[in-house]
């Protein structure tokens, strides 16, 4: 594993990330998205992989870049639309409308 990689691997919150690489940030994006920011990180850090020998500028950038597209990902979208995790995913052209929720729960109050 890339020494870059390794130092990241005990960073638990996405702010620790985002520091480490130098990348700016808005604080309000990472505190709704933290989650689903280092999940897309890690998306992108599987479709390019840093390889074992790539020098330590080089893997910095790389993964500063990675991370900076994952934030931006969500400062121009939101969780729902990116469907970053299963939930989202399997949520793919469903939806409720208010009023047939309003209408199931005052048929639900009419037989309680």
């Amino acid at each position: 594993m890339n020494p870059v990689l390794q130092r990241i691997q005990s960073f638990s919150a996405a702010e620790e990330f985002l520091d480490f690489f130098g990348v700016e940030y808005e604080p309000s994006v990472v505190h709704v998205n933290r989650l689903h920011i280092l999940k897309r990180f890690n998306q992108y850090l599987n479709r390019s992989p840093i390889p074992d020998d790539m020098d330590e500028a080089t893997a910095m950038a790389t993964c500063k870049s990675l991370l900076s597209q994952a934030h931006d990902d969500f400062v121009k979208s939101n969780a729902a639309q990116e469907k970053v995790f299963k939930v989202f995913q399997d949520q793919e052209g469903k939806s409720i409308s208010l009023d047939s929720m309003k209408a199931s729960l005052s048929t639900r109050g009419q037989r309680a």
